[in-house]
């Protein structure tokens, strides 16, 4: 895969449950590009305010500043001097995040996109399943169970406030493999 689409563009994907280190791989990808001399811009939701609101920052603490937007819809408009988009915690977006990536893809970009699959429940969140389907790069990324070592999907809610989006990190969730999510 060359770093800056030569006749078309793509979508890639990285998800994966929370601390299976999709921002940082995200952030990986976006230097990359920044080293290629490629015009870069990250976006991340309003509602992702875990710890900074300006930027992107991964557990391990990596950050990049990101434009904070509400709607899908506002990337098309702003990213038209880019030729790399990173959008960052995507399941907080409606569906029409995967109509804005195809047509951004269409007119030749890399859309670079990394968000949960699955909710604290284990279901489909957002519109994740769907922009998966359209990936042309698809990389699923595994945490470890804090409970047994296996390698972890899922993302156990560690307490019991109600609500399919609630913000938090190691304070609220823990990364589970298959067994011990199921035995809760």
């Amino acid at each position: 895969m060359s770093p800056k689409p030569v006749n078309a563009g793509w979508i890639e994907v990285i998800c994966g449950s929370m601390f299976s280190g999709k921002t940082e791989e995200l952030l990986r990808r976006i230097r990359r590009a920044q080293i290629a001399k490629m015009h870069t811009i990250v976006f991340k939701s309003r509602v992702d305010s875990r710890f900074d609101k300006n930027r992107i920052v991964s557990h391990n603490k990596l950050t990049m500043k990101s434009t904070i937007i509400t709607k899908a819809s506002d990337i098309f408009s702003l990213s038209k001097k880019a030729d790399v988009i990173a959008i960052d915690e995507a399941q907080f977006f409606d569906d029409s995040l995967i109509d804005v990536s195809k047509k951004l893809a269409d007119i030749g970009k890399r859309i670079i996109i990394a968000g949960l699959d699955k909710d604290y429940l284990g279901k489909p969140f957002g519109p994740m399943p769907k922009i998966m389907c359209e990936a042309d790069y698809l990389d699923k990324l595994l945490a470890i169970c804090i409970i047994c070592g296996d390698p972890a999907s899922y993302s156990h809610r560690k307490h019991s406030e109600n609500g399919q989006v609630v913000i938090g990190a190691k304070d609220k969730y823990e990364a589970r493999c298959r067994s011990c999510f199921n035995k809760d």
